[in-house]
This record gives structure tokens, C-alpha cells and sequence, in this order.
């Protein structure tokens, strides 16, 4: 029989090598510090980015994994907000303890938080770094208001999905830019006033017809030349272009007389995941799966992932 998980001194995780070589091995099962909080994982969300890191330094190896959902198997000795059975979800980018993609994880605890009501294991796992890039873009960088016209631009992707449906949710009409037809059909049921294709339709001319005056803001989690067409559909004067830190390039966004320019990036904590709860429930949040892959095919998770065109965010299936 498998051993008790509270009592284990070693854990299955994926790990990735400095050749970028994916294997599953045994490794020691982190520490708890005095503000920590140890995770036994159910589902990761599976990002470009972590398919991307590798070692630093001295390092022969590393865990992935950004976020993910699991419960609470320990808790350091100063902390008060959790204990073991809670049902926990967290972000925390290179995580010096080591990533999600692993049966066990430990987290500050100020970068977990409870599970929102109605959200599944799967859904949990997905939506931590997504929900929080979205709702800050959209609230923090943009200050999305009630009647504005904003572009969400790769609208059918992990970020895009969502802030989608919390751009709606702030009462702006949206034009979506998707990938192919399948995306453009995602972002339509998910709220979009207007879905283009962003490789295939001229997003300029589309966003003349949705907002002739000009739109009043661009979301972007792609870049290359639609981003551009983009930028040029923004209101000469009082425009603004928001995207998270490495999302818009390659062509970096032009800065221009008139039009505010904000790069960002998502921040988790206490009220960062507070204000995220709050969202999913107002909103009626669905959280788009694109696929889910066992832990043993993590090297398929994150060949997929670097193909592009996925709708929606890849999870990897731990428990």
C-alpha cells in the first residue's frame, strides 16, 4: 500500500534538466517553514512558461508548475489561516521550494488561498496565475469602466478566456481577437460582443466597424503584427494598451503621443486573491479546460503547450 501522504520523506515530481530533458523521479518532499503551507497537489495548471524553465547555477534539475489546487496536508507554526483538510489554491512564480508539478508542494502562505465556491479540482488548478493576470489587467492596468469599448486581444486563450468574461462582467462592450474558428466561436459564447480572428481578419478594420470613434483600451496576451493594428485602433487621445511583462513581444509595442502604455505583472496575495474570489463569483466565471493531461505525460502537457492554439488553459492531473 502506498504510504500515508502526511508521513512521506519523498514524492513523484516532474522534473526538467538544464537540457530541458523531462523525467519523472523520486525527490525529497520539501520542508514546512514557520509561514509555510504544504499542498497535496490534484491538478496544475500547465503554462508556455513552464515548459520553458530550466536549472540555474549549480542546479541539476527543477520542478515546474506556477500554480495549481490541492489540499493542506501541514502547516508551519506561525501560521493561523489554514489547516490540514483545508481545500487550498495558490500561485507562486519560481517558487524557491519547488514548482506544482509534483505530489507535494510548499507555498507562503500568503500566495495560497480557500478554493472559490463552485469551482472543480480541475478548474481550481487552472485558474490561479490566469484569474489573477486577467482581473488585474483589466481592473489595475486598464481601469476598465461600465460602456467603454475595449479589444481583448488572444481572447481565447488561459488569460484571455477570463479577462473576457471580467471585462463583460465591468460592463464594456468587447471586440475579441481569437485563434481560428474554433477560438472565435469560444470567445462569442463567452460573452464577446464581437470575435475576429486574429491571424486571418484585419483587426483594424474590425475595430472601425465595432467602435468608429475609436476603442477605448487593448488587453493584449499576444503580440506580432495584430498588436500593432491594435494600438492603431485606440483613441488618439486617452487610449491604453495593457499587457503582462513578456506577453506582447516579439514587436514590442510603440509608445505614442496620447495613448497610456501599462506593462504589468500579476501579483498573488491575501487581497489579490480575495479581490479574484469575489470576481469568479460575480461574474459566473466558467473556467475553459482545453486538455488535461496525466502526470506521467507531463512531456505531452508541455509539447502541446508549445504548439500554441489552445483554447483555454492544460492541466496536469497529479492526484
Amino acid at each position: 500500500m502506498p504510504e500515508p501522504i502526511q508521513t512521506m520523506s519523498a514524492m513523484r515530481a516532474v522534473t526538467i534538466d538544464s537540457r530541458g530533458r523531462i523525467s519523472i523521479r523520486d525527490v525529497p518532499v520539501p520542508t514546512v517553514g514557520r509561514r509555510e503551507v504544504r499542498i497535496a497537489v490534484d491538478a496544475a495548471g500547465v503554462g508556455s512558461w513552464d515548459a520553458e524553465t530550466r536549472p540555474e547555477g549549480r542546479q541539476r534539475f527543477i520542478v515546474p508548475g506556477t500554480d495549481g489546487a490541492g489540499l493542506v496536508v501541514a502547516v508551519g507554526a506561525g501560521v493561523r489561516r489554514f489547516r490540514a483538510g483545508n481545500r487550498v489554491y495558490s500561485s507562486s512564480y519560481g517558487n524557491p521550494k519547488g514548482g506544482f508539478h509534483a505530489e507535494l508542494v510548499v507555498v507562503v502562505e500568503t500566495k495560497v488561498a480557500r478554493v472559490p465556491r463552485g469551482l472543480g479540482s480541475k478548474e481550481a488548478g487552472a485558474i490561479p496565475v490566469t484569474g489573477l493576470t486577467a482581473l488585474q489587467g483589466v481592473d489595475d492596468a486598464l481601469r476598465v469602466k461600465r460602456g467603454e469599448c475595449v479589444i481583448v486581444h488572444g481572447a481565447s486563450g488561459g488569460v484571455g478566456t477570463l479577462a473576457l468574461q471580467f471585462a463583460k462582467w465591468r460592463g464594456a462592450r468587447v471586440l475579441a481577437t481569437a485563434s481560428g474558428n474554433d477560438g472565435v466561436r469560444l470567445a462569442r459564447r463567452l460573452g464577446a460582443d464581437v470575435a475576429v480572428d486574429g491571424k486571418r481578419e484585419d483587426v483594424l478594420e474590425a475595430a472601425r466597424r465595432f467602435a468608429p470613434g475609436g476603442v477605448d483600451a487593448v488587453l493584449a496576451f499576444v503580440g506580432g503584427k495584430a498588436l500593432l493594428r491594435c494600438l492603431d485602433a485606440l483613441k488618439p487621445h486617452g487610449g491604453r494598451l495593457a499587457y503582462p511583462n513578456g506577453v506582447a513581444d516579439p514587436p514590442r509595442p510603440r509608445k505614442r503621443k496620447g495613448v497610456e502604455v501599462v506593462a504589468y505583472d500579476a501579483t498573488p496575495g491575501v487581497r489579490e486573491f480575495a479581490r479574484l474570489d469575489r470576481a469568479i463569483g460575480a461574474a459566473k466565471l466558467e473556467v475553459p479546460i482545453a486538455k488535461t493531461y496525466p502526470m506521467d505525460d507531463a512531456a505531452g502537457a508541455y509539447r502541446f503547450v508549445r504548439k500554441g492554439h489552445i483554447l483555454g488553459k492544460v492541466i496536469l492531473r497529479i492526484r
